[in-house]
């Protein structure tokens, strides 16, 4: 397929473009030239503008071309940057449609699960359209059957408190620990977000990053028909990960000082703090943490950012006003707190560390299982809540912090934690267990393994359609 061409059209923001990247390597691999169609918004993005030089520097094989758009509105004031969002990817269609029309052949596009509304611009240019489902096939499970479970229910989910709703394919979900986006079904987010998700079936297929072994119920309630209703087919399903970033230490690819202080810990000695870029506490949450961790009595390496109110003061956080007097001073021979930032997938795989105390995205959720580690979920936002019940209950290699819903996880908390995964039976059973999803990881994505035939599945899949009829008449308009 060496000749065939793919389209990646991700969504707004360095968060959803750097999966598309992963994504645009594993069509590199298998011989298709790829390019991704980055919409780029009024004003300056510095992160995105930064990770697009990034990516042209690091990868020149992916082609990159920008879709330049107008404001959204000039009058509209936005209650929520998500509803920006949605409308700035709408505002891109007609120059999605343009670029897809200049290009000599597209095969397929793939789209990111917000940009349903190019579904339209691939369907008038008869081109194949996917879908690219960056987190957990439990959540894709989940949200297919929102629609349904929103006509059904009696009332908003941040309404619903506990209540369990009855979706197929996941243990139970209570209604608190749906998305934000989905929680007040008379807000205009959350009408939009529904309307997103009741046309995702109208994709030919869904790849999702994630492997059958990880999350085989959820596969196969997904196959089996049980998560879309109305009489509408299932698109084919193809689990294609773990698509993880590898990771290097710095822009310079020199070694982070971090590593070289794990080198001298023992063996799964180590708990491992870091929450992604949107990861914020209080101070007061912070000293919570830096109590426990301290009365635990272990060794951990701790990425800590500044409270949102501080953030616009200074760059870097205050760690001497931030954390409890003297914390520092009385665990240095124990622990290492970083400033912001921490090179995750390369502190995960090293021998060192024993647990990771996570917010459940699923990009790390996937760094802790292709390295073994298992989790303390600390869920913060988005489908984070989510995440933490297919770790916890469905996957068995994480454990889940008590308080989180309140944003008040106190100390004894953080210290009973740390001291299950660390030392007792169960968190040797974690371990365990995380030690084969790794063994697994590794079966999957290998050449042969069920990802990559997942994978080829797929090209055959854009081969049968493109043979099937005119091969894009449109696009040469």
């Amino acid at each position: 397929m060496a000749e065939k061409t793919v389209v990646l059209y991700p969504s707004l923001g360095v968060g959803h473009l750097n999966p598309m990247v992963q994504l645009a390597k594993a069509f590199l691999r298998r011989g298709v030239a790829v390019t991704i169609a980055v919409v780029d918004p009024p004003g300056k993005d510095p992160v995105l503008e930064a990770a697009v030089t990034r990516l042209a520097s690091a990868s020149p094989s992916i082609a990159v071309h920008l879709l330049p758009i107008q404001p959204a509105s000039t009058n509209e004031q936005y209650s929520n940057t998500a509803l920006r969002m949605l409308d700035e990817l709408r505002l891109a269609s007609p120059v999605l449609r343009e670029f897809l029309r200049s290009l000599p052949a597209v095969d397929a596009i793939v789209l990111d699960m917000f940009c349903v509304d190019a579904l339209d611009v691939a369907a008038e240019l008869a081109v194949p359209a996917y879908m690219f489902y960056a987190s957990a096939a439990a959540d894709l499970a989940i949200y297919l059957q929102v629609p349904d479970i929103f006509r059904a229910a009696p009332f908003s989910f941040k309404d619903m408190g506990d209540t369990a709703l009855p979706f197929s394919g996941v243990p139970p979900v209570r209604a608190l620990e749906m998305p934000d986006t989905m929680a007040d079904r008379e807000s205009d987010l959350c009408k939009r977000r529904v309307q997103q998700l009741a046309r995702m079936p109208e994709a030919r297929g869904i790849l999702v990053n994630s492997f059958e072994w990880l999350e085989s119920r959820a596969v196969k309630a997904l196959r089996d028909g049980l998560c879309v209703s109305g009489g509408r087919s299932t698109p084919q399903i193809y689990c294609i990960g773990p698509l993880v970033d590898g990771g290097v230490s710095g822009q310079s690819g020199e070694r982070h000082a971090c590593l070289e202080w794990l080198d001298r810990q023992p063996k799964e000695s180590v708990v491992f703090l870091c929450f992604g870029s949107g990861g914020v506490f209080s101070a007061a949450q912070l000293r919570e943490m830096a109590s426990g961790l301290e009365n635990s009595g272990h060794r951990f390496l701790w990425a800590v950012r500044s409270p949102r109110e501080e953030q616009s003061k200074s760059g870097e956080p205050d760690l001497e006003a931030l954390l409890p007097d003297g914390f520092l001073q009385r665990t240095g021979d124990r622990g290492l707190v970083l400033k912001n930032w921490a090179p995750q997938a390369e502190v995960l795989r090293h021998e060192a560390v024993g647990a990771f105390v996570t917010h459940c995205g699923w990009n790390s959720a996937l760094e802790a299982v292709m390295s073994g580690v298992p989790m303390i979920c600390w869920p913060l936002y988005a489908e984070q809540r989510l995440n933490k019940i297919h770790l916890v209950e469905e996957m068995k290699i994480g454990v889940a912090v008590e308080g989180y819903e309140e944003s008040s996880v106190k100390a004894e908390e953080v210290h009973a934690k740390v001291r299950l995964v660390m030392e007792s039976e169960e968190g040797q059973k974690l371990r365990e267990r995380a030690a084969m999803a790794k063994e697994m990881a590794a079966e999957a994505i290998k050449e042969g393994g069920s990802s990559d035939v997942a994978f080829y599945a797929f090209l055959n899949h854009v081969e049968d359609e493109q043979s099937r009829g005119a091969p894009n008449p449109a696009i040469n308009k």
